[in-house]
């Protein structure tokens, strides 16, 4: 990224370069193709994105109880960990606007997370819009972060070190779970990992209006996403789906906040940082000024992936530390 004093930020050459190769393809927007469709389309464009994937100790999928049956998730445990070590865990949440991603989308970020924080990471496939309608996912992410928790012996984790994380939709999940965790008395939770998560449904503040267009997440696929998601407008009142609007962010978890500078999402994650701190919360703050929205899961074509999510991984290791 180059810095010019005249005008500020400039787009990365190797975000720049994604952004041409998707205006090449030509690809139809997720809001004209419907939930099904799009899945696809955004499983088969994010594998040609993502590097090969890292060698971990294990993978293991299996089932977490749910509020609505049994909620798939896949279990890594970082390269090097030995069978009986009881590692601390890191429950992830996939990104996709609540409505696309799933296990294998994000199973490289999963793997890389897991190497570079030295832990276990439970990955969540939650139900997702608009078959599941708000509060499903959150609902979700509760449920597998205690049943992670309470199953923590059998897997081989330590439930005193439990981290929730996510991106984008999942960072917004991760962020509404720990606020919940927290209300609720529990399982206590040692950090939270918000890689330029959605923080505000309102989709009002001004990178929203400033990058509408032409940098990957549009303001067309973020109302479509959102009407996918939520019940009515009116849910985006409802701090489950707005963290940014909880009337109380004391007493959370460290926090890792990632945001992208070309990115619709960018400034309510700062708000969102900006509230921890002003909490109580100790948050570090990064704000990849030449980056794109999605970027973490491009590390096959932007180095910048990598990057971030060994800085995220640096604050889950000092937040295991304790």
């Amino acid at each position: 990224m180059t810095l010019d004093p005249q005008q500020g930020p400039r787009l990365d050459p190797q975000a720049a370069a994604v952004l041409e190769r998707a205006a090449r393809a030509n690809l139809p927007p997720y809001a004209g193709l419907g939930a099904a469709a799009a899945r696809a389309l955004y499983r088969e464009t994010r594998a040609q994105l993502a590097p090969a994937p890292p060698e971990v100790e294990r993978v293991e999928d299996l089932q977490a109880a749910g509020p609505a049956g049994a909620i798939p998730v896949r279990l890594y445990r970082a390269l090097g960990a030995a069978p009986e070590e009881r590692l601390p865990a890191l429950v992830y949440f996939h990104g996709g606007g609540w409505t696309i991603g799933d296990l294998d989308t994000h199973d490289v970020v999963c793997r890389e997370l897991a190497n570079l924080a030295r832990c276990a990471v439970v990955s969540v496939a939650y139900r997702l819009a608009p078959e599941h309608k708000f509060p499903a996912a959150v609902e979700d992410a509760l449920a597998a972060t205690r049943w992670v928790a309470r199953m923590a012996d059998a897997l081989g984790l330590d439930a005193a070190r439990l981290a929730v994380g996510g991106d984008s939709a999942g960072g917004n999940l991760a962020a509404v779970a720990a606020i919940a965790l927290r209300d609720a008395g529990g399982p206590p939770l040692v950090a939270q990992v918000l890689i330029y998560p959605a923080t505000d449904l309102a989709a009002d503040a001004p990178s929203h209006f400033e990058f509408a267009e032409g940098h990957m997440l549009t303001r067309e696929s973020i109302g479509w996403f959102t009407g996918n998601y939520l019940r009515d407008p009116a849910d985006a009142a409802d701090w489950r789906a707005s963290p940014l609007r909880a009337p109380d962010l004391a007493r959370l978890p460290p926090a890792y906040v990632a945001t992208a500078g070309f990115d619709p999402l960018r400034d309510e994650g700062r708000a969102y940082a900006d509230r921890l701190h002003a909490a109580g919360v100790s948050v570090t703050y990064e704000c990849f000024e030449g980056m794109i929205h999605g970027f973490v899961t491009m590390g096959g074509v932007i180095a910048a992936a990598h990057h971030a999510l060994y800085r995220a991984a640096t604050v889950l290791r000092q937040a295991f530390l304790k």
